[in-house]
């Protein structure tokens, strides 16, 4: 904590990582059970329940105008629509967790190519060489889990499709909507992916569930500490930081997923693993360094 009571400025990061970073864990134990876009709508509709009356009961500030409800809706389909049903449905086809992640990983150096057109943020030099570390990091980490089983045109299409609209989707939210109630923002953007992913899971898939316990508790954790949780720090971070730096953290996910992974299913952790995560993190550091305390912070 820093002097007022307010957390120190490494606390929201961390915990955002530390929470984003579940995703793939929640994945692993949901997908056997559903197909991908049936669950990420249950998600979603659960995160609406969950948040519209909390909205309702407590007042939330709703947007001024439409057009700022679009904008927030437009982000909201980008990020969780685009993004997340994008990830599940490579994983669900095939594609290995390793090569999900390291074309996903792509997206802070696709960030920092575009913020400085569209939103005028500067990158240091020293900032693109944390890029390239990271996405360095990020192959180490994932080295062993990545094969060409399972990769076929369809599921490097949902891969590059998510590798698009992450991106797109924090720019644009970055650009046109970075500040806002994030209860009144959560129905919205919740509300806007559900009109992707429900659709196209009405469409092309069986919507047969298995409710499982394990299938239950997963749900339950990705509404909860995912949808709830972690995107609530995200969308701070967006509001307070530069793109590329907020994007930056993606480069730890793997290598917390990993962690995790080895701890929850046994999973194995190579000394390059471990290297790789030693190389994102300093890449991110490169991105991100810590602010020297001045004399008034003193």
């Amino acid at each position: 904590m820093i002097p007022g009571g307010a957390p120190a400025p490494f606390v929201v990061p961390v915990v955002f990582v530390l929470l984003w970073s579940t995703g793939f864990i929640g994945a692993r134990l949901g997908l056997p059970h559903a197909e991908p876009l049936t669950f990420l709508s249950l998600r979603y509709l659960a995160v609406l329940a969950l948040m519209l009356p909390l909205t309702l009961i407590v007042r939330a500030n709703w947007p001024a105008t439409r057009r700022d409800t679009k904008h927030i809706a437009i982000a909201g389909a980008l990020i969780q629509g685009g993004y997340l049903g994008s990830v599940f449905s490579a994983l669900h086809a095939g594609m290995s967790a390793g090569v999900v992640a390291l074309i996903v990983g792509m997206q802070p150096l696709l960030t920092a190519a575009a913020a400085g057109h569209l939103l005028g943020e500067r990158v240091a030099l020293r900032q693109w060489a944390g890029l390239a570390l990271g996405l360095a990091g990020v192959a180490l980490v994932v080295q062993q889990k990545i094969t060409v089983h399972g990769v076929g045109a369809a599921s490097l299409a949902l891969a590059l499709l998510a590798l698009a609209s992450i991106t797109l989707g924090t720019l644009y939210q970055k650009r046109f909507c970075p500040v806002f109630d994030v209860r009144s923002g959560s129905v919205i953007q919740f509300a806007a992916a559900l009109t992707v992913t429900l659709p196209l899971a009405w469409a092309f898939e069986s919507m047969h569930v298995r409710w499982t316990g394990e299938f239950i508790f997963a749900l339950g954790w990705l509404v909860l500490v995912l949808s709830v949780g972690a995107t609530t720090l995200l969308f701070r971070l967006i509001a307070r930081g530069a793109a590329t730096r907020v994007t930056s953290l993606f480069y730890l996910t793997p290598a917390v997923t990993a962690i995790m992974a080895w701890l929850m299913f046994d999973e194995t952790l190579s000394a390059m693993a471990l290297a790789g995560m030693a190389i994102a993190v300093a890449g991110v550091a490169l991105v991100n360094p810590v602010p020297r305390p001045t004399a008034a912070r003193a």
